[in-house]
């Protein structure tokens, strides 16, 4: 492994974090089968790191119940409404990063709430990303979730921003009604105050009871 890897994973453990290292997208998303039963339910936020692992389909067909607000056929009040079930009531929480400092600080950006509600409280979080996402320290985790990964993001999904023509973030002007601001709130995670929260039982011996987990790929994923 890497050392800057090895390194990595050590930050996280010192962070109450429990980070796991797959070469590929096949071992990620055996990983993820492992980690959570057939029988939970799972919320996930937009996500191109989770459409290229194609892990929502495979949770679906082995029988999980998904609050998948992308899901075809729905009316925009069922998907936010989902987007909300997920983060409140899912026993898992699926998502990716935007950046991760080599100090172990996961950066997160979101437009509705949903994704940065769920990574904050939701029982257990999995966070799976790709090896580019990793950033010299929280500064660069930031400015590349800014200047970089959202502007594709914007792109992706035709949000009018003014990083949507030219990929320049201008975020003093990106503001209602003239844009559609995907930068609306802002989550950095330092660290878990103890490996089990919410329930509270106090530190966790079995490490696979840790609430947040990350999964680190040795490929480039997502933006």
């Amino acid at each position: 492994m890497d050392k800057r890897i090895d390194n990595l994973i050590k930050n996280w453990q010192r962070r109450n974090i429990l980070g796991f290292y797959c070469e590929n997208k096949e071992q990620a998303v055996d990983k993820i089968l492992e980690v959570i039963p057939a029988s939970s339910s799972i919320g996930i936020s937009g996500s191109v790191t989770l459409d290229q692992l194609g892990i929502v389909k495979q949770l679906e067909s082995r029988g999980n119940k998904l609050f998948n607000q992308y899901k075809s056929g729905i009316s925009r009040e069922e998907s936010l409404e989902l987007r909300s079930q997920g983060a409140r009531q899912a026993d898992y929480f699926l998502t990716s990063a935007n950046a991760i400092s080599e100090k172990g600080e996961l950066v997160f950006f979101s437009g509705y709430g949903n994704r940065t509600a769920g990574i904050s409280y939701a029982k257990n979080v999995i966070v799976v990303a790709g090896i580019n996402k990793i950033t010299s320290n929280i500064q660069e985790a930031l400015k590349r979730s800014r200047e970089y990964a959202t502007p594709l993001n914007c792109k992706r999904l035709s949000w009018s921003t003014p990083c949507f023509e030219d990929g320049i973030c201008r975020q003093e002007t990106c503001l209602f009604p003239e844009y559609k601001r995907m930068c609306c709130q802002i989550l950095i995670i330092e660290a878990e105050v103890t490996p089990d929260r919410p329930e509270g039982r106090g530190l966790a011996s079995d490490s696979q009871s840790h609430r947040l987990k990350v999964i680190l790929v040795g490929e480039n994923l997502g933006f």
